[in-house]
Formats: structure tokens, sequence, C-alpha cells
């Protein structure tokens, strides 16, 4: 008899990333389709059912070579009911059912959860979380996600909001955040958050600087452009940088005085920054953590990419068995 299989599936706004792997979460086959948001959303579950189907008759495979299908879903997600709603950037206004219509679609069990919780556990288990039982997972993108799982448990909180790391206040006195509130963490720290700060603190920078200049002159520029200046030593992306970090070292400090996870992993697009942001960050996550903390909870940066979507979704699968 040979050994079941796992389905992960990251569902994202613009592709949905599929992978096939062993129950100890190694990759057999990945692919990719285009995310159809027309008609609001309607086209996306059916065209997932649909790859779905069609690479099990390319490999030869049948519904029950497998223990399940676990997909990350950004949107709020009722894992009992295995629906979702409010995912804006798929176009999902109403209510999704979509593990009701994947389930009659493929004949595979499936379960599902939000997409920063699902990556948070494809870190843990096969990234730099050595699948330890504590871990925190920081996702920088867009805005700032993240997921915590403690005693080997991904955290859901009563509403499904544990882990909203992106929420936590770190300036009472900052910026507005998309959520209503002041001084989140997304607000600063996000891609569109180091431009924000670049911009706020280029009216008292007086120096010599490539990235003031850029600003000054009415350039656009990306987290990216701050991050590679700041590496060729520009004063002032240097100061945004430190300013970025400071922050994200304060919500760190404070999520390892409260959880006192194993690692804080640094993961999304700015963490491409490497371990230029991250000495940084624990730099300040030491300055702000008491002793036993300081000595026991490591930063890490993310390893798996791309793929900790899939491989997070997968391990939902397991779980559900």
């Amino acid at each position: 008899m040979e050994d079941k299989k796992i389905i992960g599936i990251d569902l994202g706004g613009t592709t949905v990333k599929f992978a096939i792997l062993t129950e100890d979460g190694e990759v057999q086959q990945k692919w990719s389709i285009e995310t159809n948001i027309l008609d609001e959303g309607a086209h996306i579950v059916p065209e997932i059912i649909e790859s779905i189907n069609h690479r099990l008759s390319l490999y030869e495979m049948k519904p029950e070579d497998f223990i399940g299908i676990g997909m990350g879903t950004p949107g709020s997600v009722d894992r009992d009911k295995g629906t979702v709603i409010g995912a804006y950037n798929l176009n999902w206004k109403t209510l999704q059912p979509v593990r009701e219509q994947i389930e009659a679609g493929t004949g595979i069990p499936f379960t599902l959860d939000n997409d920063a919780n699902v990556a948070a556990l494809g870190e843990r288990w096969k990234g730099a979380g050595e699948n330890a039982p504590d871990v925190v997972f920081v996702t920088l993108g867009t805005g700032v996600g993240g997921g915590i799982i403690m005693e080997g448990q991904l955290l859901h909180g009563v509403a499904g909001c544990a882990g909203e790391i992106g929420h936590v206040t770190v300036d009472p006195h900052g910026f507005e955040c998309t959520c209503g509130k002041i001084g989140c963490l997304e607000t600063v720290s996000s891609a569109t958050g180091v431009v924000r700060v670049a911009r706020q603190l280029s009216e008292e920078f007086a120096g010599e600087s490539e990235l003031k200049k850029r600003l000054d002159d009415g350039q656009a520029i990306t987290s990216k452009d701050v991050f590679v200046l700041a590496e060729q030593g520009d004063p002032f992306a240097l100061m945004v940088v430190d300013k970025v970090c400071f922050y994200l070292g304060l919500a760190c400090g404070n999520l390892g005085n409260t959880l006192n996870p194993s690692s804080i992993v640094l993961g999304g697009g700015v963490s491409a920054a490497g371990e230029f942001l991250r000495s940084r960050v624990e730099a300040y996550f030491e300055q702000f953590t008491f002793p036993q903390v300081k000595e026991s909870t490591k930063i890490k940066l993310a390893q798996l990419g791309n793929d900790a979507g899939v491989i997070g979704a997968a391990s939902l699968a397991l779980q559900a068995k």
C-alpha cells in the first residue's frame, strides 16, 4: 500500500498555487493557475476543482490516494463551516461555501484557514521554525500579517483574530491604519509603511542623500529602494531603516515577553532585505525583552519563500485527518 498524499493550495489575489506532498511534507508536484476574480469571484472555486481533477487524471491518481486538501485563503474564515467571507482582493463579497463545493467537486476531504496562519504553519513545519511547538511568524508584505503556534496548536482566538500582529500598536501618535486604528505596526513596517516612514522623516532630514533627493523630486520609491540605498550607506535611508526596525523590534519584543516562542520568524517581501533587516530588528528586540526571553527567543528569517503557503496548507489536511 503506497503512502497517501496531501494537497496544499495557496489562494492569492493574482495566482492560485498548488502542491502535492508526501505526509512528511516533501513537495512532489507544483503548479499554479491565474486567479479569475471576474463575476464577484464566482469562477475561483470551480477553476480550483477543475485544476485538481485535471492534474489527478494527468498523474493517474484517484481521490482515495489522498488524505485531504488544505487551503490558505484571504478573508474571514469559518473553519467549522468551511466558509470564507470578505476576501476583497478575490472579489468575494458574499459568504462562500468553499469546503462544500471542493469536497463535492473532488471527492477529497477539505479544510481551510487564513493565509497568514497557513504560511506560519509552513515555516514552522519545514522552514525556520524547525518544527518546534512554539513559533511566531510575522509576514511583512503589502500589509503585515502573522500566525502564532503555541504548544503545537495554531491560535485562532474567539473571533479568529489571534495573530493579527500587523495591528499591534507601536506608535499611539502615528499614522491611521486601514483598520481605523492609529499607529498599527502595519502602517510603518509593511512595504507601503516603509515608504510612508521615509516620506515623513524626509521633512526633517537636511543632509546629502540619494533617497531624500528622489523623494524631493517626486520619484516613486519602493521599500526595496530604501533598503538597497541603506545597504549602500545612504545616511537618510539608514535613518528610515532604523526607524522601521525599531517598530518591528518593539512589536517582536512584546510578542516575546507575552508568548516566549523559540523563534519569531520574519517573512514576506520586506524580509528579502535579509540579515541587514534581521540583525537590526534583533538589536531592538533585545532592548525590549527581559533577560530570560532575550536568551531563549530567537529572531529568524523565513526560509520557504513562496512555498510556505502550500506546505502549510497541506499540513492542515494532516491535522484534520
